[in-house]
């Protein structure tokens, strides 16, 4: 069975997001362990982390940052 995808993505405050995927699950992930390092630090911009969008497989932001589809789904929370 594959692994579910993102199909959409809120951002929350605390840098979390809420992320619907095609199965039907909504799950909550934290962004804060990813935000490290020059490359993935720009997430800390209030504004452009709230610019993420789903791509039909992950979730993803206008400079290509993203988190790898298995990370997001099987590490999120479900809520």
């Amino acid at each position: 069975m594959l692994r579910p995808t993102a199909i959409k993505v809120e951002p929350l405050e605390n840098y979390i997001l809420a992320i619907t995927f095609d199965n039907g699950e909504r799950k909550q992930c934290d962004v804060k362990p990813y935000m490290h390092g020059s490359w993935y630090s720009q997430l800390e911009d209030d504004a452009y982390f709230k610019a993420v969008k789903p791509d039909g497989f992950t979730v993803v932001w206008p400079n290509g940052q993203d988190i790898c589809p298995d990370e997001l789904y099987y590490s999120s929370k479900a809520v």
